[in-house]
């Protein structure tokens, strides 16, 4: 799923119903087309998209006066399930590619704390599982570049590689940490988390 499809789902979640507009008006503001290169056009296309998946369903909805009618969407029971799958999938697998995992990564973060703590904890472990799985490879590549033949100063893409990596993996270990500590209201805490649909 890409994130743009995640964070729609989550956007239409989080309202309970949403239409178009208010999606797009919501991500934007938190600069999605940025960090998670979401773009405006592709919204729209995504809700049509998943209306016609079952993921999604029109609803009716009142005219103000002050414009024109707008479908509104709401999450059906195939919705729900969808976003806490993909959300889980973002949080702990690696993408194919390093553009399109950061995205996706990014996306998953934003609704984080719609998923219970230990659940959550246990997906950005095994996400670090993986990460030192790559980490070991990187440093392989490192230690035997030259015997392959290719050029020495390709080492530094894979010093960066292997740097990026490692700053990550630190990042996460203290998301854990703060995560353990109790830090963020999450889906099985008392009150209301971030990303929850409206009672």
């Amino acid at each position: 799923m890409s994130p743009t499809r995640l964070l729609v789902l989550g956007v239409v979640r989080m309202y309970g119903k949403a239409h178009g507009y208010q999606v797009r008006r919501e991500l934007l503001t938190w600069s999605a087309d940025r960090w998670a290169n979401v773009q405006p056009g592709s919204i729209y296309h995504a809700l049509k998209k998943m209306a016609a998946e079952g993921l999604l369903e029109a609803v009716a909805e009142e005219p103000d006066g002050r414009g024109p009618d707008r479908v509104a969407y709401r999450l059906t029971d195939d919705g729900e399930s969808e976003f806490v799958v993909r959300l889980s999938q973002m949080l702990s697998e690696l993408g194919e590619n390093d553009a399109q995992n950061a995205f996706g990564f990014a996306a998953a973060l934003t609704f984080l704390t719609c998923l219970p703590r230990r659940r959550t904890i246990s997906l950005l472990q095994h996400r670090l599982t993986q990460m030192e799985g790559q980490l070991a490879s990187v440093r392989h590549v490192l230690g035997h570049g030259t015997e392959w033949g290719q050029p020495a100063h390709v080492n530094e893409l894979y010093r960066l590689w292997a740097a990026n990596v490692s700053a990550t993996m630190e990042w996460v270990r203290n998301l854990v940490k703060r995560l353990e500590e109790g830090e963020y209201v999450m889906a099985d805490d008392p009150g209301r988390s971030f990303g929850e649909p409206p009672r």
